[in-house]
């Protein structure tokens, strides 16, 4: 029952898609690397497997440009990790800055429009206030869900969008927030459409590595495994009606195959 109406929310949002013949494409997309870590056991995210063994991720951001418009998917753990990185043994680290890296491809923070997040993890929403006049295009579920402590995960000043299901970002079909929710309770992903490359789908951490796609595994660390399950369900559902690749965030396999700055997918 609690399978079938999940199932029934995110056919809810999929209303909100457009057509797989909508017109508009992103101009030039940038594949940024934002952070790596290696886990003494993985097998939190890959529960029943791998128990004991160490694994690699790496933490991927992506730069869009979209006529004159720039617009950010996830800013990575915070740039202040490459000064002062962190002793412990699980902890992210960082070998550039984003703000290095928009620099070098000629982007200042003020050029920045959107700020798309896919939720509110620290290795997700780390360098949000570098870009601080930038609108955050977040879920309303992820934007009032507080922390532990009750506090919110935002900064309430920061310009926001608190969007509920998909969201067509520039009105084309270019960009579409793809609701996605169960690693957090308002996660998304993104559907962007590319003239030359075609359509990719970023994954934000519906799904962390290639190895879970393939088996459909569900972490054990997850918010609710059941709306997590749905979600990589909705995932190939939109895959397959766009014919999209899909790009996993953490994944160090594949990210290691992918073009780098100041080279870009168009």
């Amino acid at each position: 029952m609690k399978t079938t109406f999940a199932v029934a929310i995110l056919a809810l949002y999929a209303a909100a898609v457009p057509p797989a013949n909508a017109q508009g494409a992103i101009d030039r997309l940038y594949v940024i690397e934002c952070g790596e870590r290696t886990v003494t056991d993985i097998s939190p995210w890959t529960p029943g497997v791998n128990v004991g063994k160490p694994g690699d991720f790496v933490d991927t951001c992506y730069l869009l440009k979209h006529s004159n418009d720039w617009m950010l998917w996830d800013t990575g753990v915070t740039d202040a990790l490459l000064a002062v990185p962190s002793g412990e043994p699980n902890a992210w680290k960082r070998k550039s800055t984003l703000l290095g890296e928009l620099a070098r491809l000629g982007v200042k923070p003020a050029d920045i429009r959107y700020v798309a997040i896919s939720h509110s993890h620290p290795d997700h929403i780390g360098n949000v206030e570098l870009f601080p006049q930038a609108t955050l295009l977040v879920q309303k579920l992820e934007y009032e869900w507080p922390n532990q402590d009750g506090s919110p995960r935002f900064q309430p000043a920061h310009p926001v969008r608190k969007v509920e299901g998909d969201y067509d970002v520039f009105g084309d079909g270019s960009a579409t927030l793809i609701a996605t929710p169960g690693h957090t309770p308002g996660h998304q992903s993104l559907l962007v459409k590319l003239s030359k490359t075609g359509a990719v789908l970023l994954s934000g951490d519906a799904v962390h590595l290639k190895e879970n796609w393939d088996a459909k595994r569900v972490p054990s660390i997850n918010f609710d495994k059941t709306k997590s399950t749905a979600a990589m369900q909705r995932m190939a559902d939109v895959m397959t009606e766009y014919k999209a690749e899909l790009w996993i965030n953490h994944d160090k396999g594949q990210a290691a195959s992918m073009k780098r700055p100041p080279a870009y997918y168009d």
